[in-house]
């Protein structure tokens, strides 16, 4: 399997203060590595690293994080413009807020794809609306039509990946993706990010607190406290047997559903 990204032994630092210290891992085409940990563990800050949006304040102070031989902390912002999108690309927590609100989501869809060399309006149009057949909206004209703001929240999201999957880029960046929605359409935007990487081989480095999507969509799993590493492997194997003390408490975290049996028993619980 071709590796996609390697970061090695990186520290990032917001005003000179670290937040992220020595973290390395890699994923390979088509892998899923799944980052979890509380909120301020520095979740989010390694990914934006990648794609250098860490704002003024922000630095990586040690460390590479390769992809294609590129270090990416180290590259112009010209060479950045020509991989971001086409080649790593990024879902946010709110995809909404990424639209322009007086703008149709198919305007916008044509301007990013136009910036990235696919001028052809019609072909561009007619590939979105596949896209979103294939995942699963039933009016993809209607889709393509509409201003965010007539789009629910839940669709919104889905539309984002849609979007951000039109390029194909070999890196997918997932930032909380589902965290701001309902049950069913976090099922449906895991379903979506799966059928990416069935359809385009996508790497996805998603970062969230929610243990249950990690164990729905993860290769590997990565578990950060304090922006330090605490585990990193297979995720089947440390959901199943955690060795870090951090990652046996956060499990144990997990909301767990009760119910009573009719003999007044409680019946073996279920997590979320």
């Amino acid at each position: 399997m071709s590796e996609i990204i390697r970061y090695e032994h990186v520290d990032i630092s917001y005003n000179g203060e670290l937040a992220v210290h020595d973290i390395s891992f890699s994923l390979g085409a088509g892998e899923i590595l799944g980052i979890v940990g509380e909120s301020g563990s520095g979740k989010s800050t390694l990914i934006k690293a990648a794609l250098g949006m860490l704002g003024r304040d922000g630095l990586v102070t040690r460390g590479d994080i390769y992809y294609k031989g590129l270090d990416l902390p180290d590259i112009s912002d010209k060479e950045r413009q020509k991989i971001c999108g086409t080649e790593i690309g990024m879902i946010f927590q709110m995809a909404g807020n990424s639209f322009c609100p007086i703008r149709t989501v198919g305007a916008q869809i044509k301007e990013m794809m136009a910036a990235h060399g696919n001028e052809n309006a019609v072909a561009v149009k007619a590939e979105a609306c596949a896209l979103f057949t294939k995942f699963g909206f039933s009016e993809p004209e209607r889709i393509w039509d509409s201003y965010p703001f007539e789009l629910s929240g839940g669709m919104q999201q889905r539309v984002g990946v849609a979007a951000a999957m039109l390029l194909k880029p070999k890196l997918l960046l997932a930032d909380e993706p589902t965290s701001a929605l309902d049950v069913t359409v976090q099922k449906q935007v895991i379903e979506e990010m799966l059928l990416a990487r069935k359809l385009f081989g996508t790497a996805i480095i998603l970062v969230t607190h929610n243990i249950g999507v990690v164990r729905a969509m993860s290769d590997k799993m990565l578990v950060l406290h304090q922006g330090k590493m605490m585990e990193y492997g297979k995720a089947g194997e440390i959901l199943a047997n955690p060795q870090s003390p951090y990652t046996k408490k956060l499990l144990a975290a997990m909301p767990r559903l009760r119910r009573r049996s009719a003999d007044g028993y409680d019946t073996a619980n279920c997590a979320s």
